[in-house]
């Protein structure tokens, strides 16, 4: 099966405008196959790498246990939601990956994944603090890596008006 197409083709964001939108956010929105086939969807923080989106979490709980019994997923990240109250709409630009999540078990990996999300978040620490942190906290976090397949990003009328 293959991914829809947008219906509204003129406030879609182009390839780079989405890659962009992910580079900047700082948190979105996971969604899972959760329990007795009601999604569930959680708020992250992550990085965007290329084609991977990567994020931590807890070792236990329902995030993981949908991740191991369904491994598709989508991402939803939020960039711009004004509401222009007097043209009852918003000016929105929004991003949804599709793709697949899996947890990272390699130690390699998984140091690489949280040094990444410590600099994106953390950018002014010093190196070794850093290291101490990851350090301290490895047993409590599992890293997880989302493998994007399908990548579409729009924006409300009004600013895709704007920006033609």
């Amino acid at each position: 099966m293959g991914f829809r197409e947008m219906r509204r083709k003129n406030q879609a964001l182009s390839p780079e405008e989405c890659a962009a939108v992910l580079a900047r956010g700082t948190s979105g929105v996971l969604a899972l196959a959760g329990d007795d086939g009601y999604p569930y969807a959680v708020p992250m923080s992550y990085i965007a790498d290329g084609g991977k989106i990567y994020f931590h979490c807890a070792v236990t709980g329902h995030k993981l246990d949908a991740i191991r019994s369904s491994d598709k997923a989508s991402f939803c990240v939020i960039d711009q939601d004004q509401v222009i109250p007097e043209r009852f709409t918003t000016g929105f630009r929004s991003v949804i990956a599709f793709g697949q999540i899996r947890i990272m078990e390699e130690d390699g990996e998984r140091r690489m994944a949280l040094e990444k999300l410590a600099e994106k978040y953390s950018p002014n620490i010093l190196p070794a603090k850093t290291q101490e942190e990851i350090r301290d906290g490895w047993g409590r976090v599992c890293l997880l890596e989302f493998s994007v397949e399908h990548l579409s990003g729009k924006e409300g009328r009004e600013l895709a008006e704007n920006r033609q």
